[in-house]
């Protein structure tokens, strides 16, 4: 089973309605908001339950993964002062352009 590459952790891999990529926790949790499946070629899909259509059956609610990864950082996290003598390019870089 594939693992999480900030956790470690096994996660599901499945596709959503809209064709993307969504990991969740391999293990169902009736507090999960994706119900997951797997269609007629194996591949596990993924969706969201709604009043116009409810868990079936063959489905089970799982945890996206992102809410219970242990090993994601915070997005903006402030940066290490660097060393003395060494400059942050960063700010002179080109943005928007490929590089030639």
């Amino acid at each position: 089973m594939p693992t999480c590459g900030d956790c470690r952790r096994p996660v599901l891999w499945t596709i959503t309605q809209a064709g993307k990529r969504l990991a969740v926790d391999p293990q169902p949790d009736p507090e999960g908001n994706a119900a997951v499946y797997r269609d007629g070629a194996g591949t596990y899909r993924s969706r969201r339950p709604s009043a116009e259509m409810p868990l079936m059956g063959w489905e089970r609610l799982h945890v996206p993964h992102l809410a219970t990864c242990q090993g994601r950082t915070p997005a903006r996290v402030r940066p290490e002062p660097l060393p003395p003598g060494v400059v942050d390019l960063s700010a002179y870089r080109r943005k928007g352009r490929g590089r030639p």
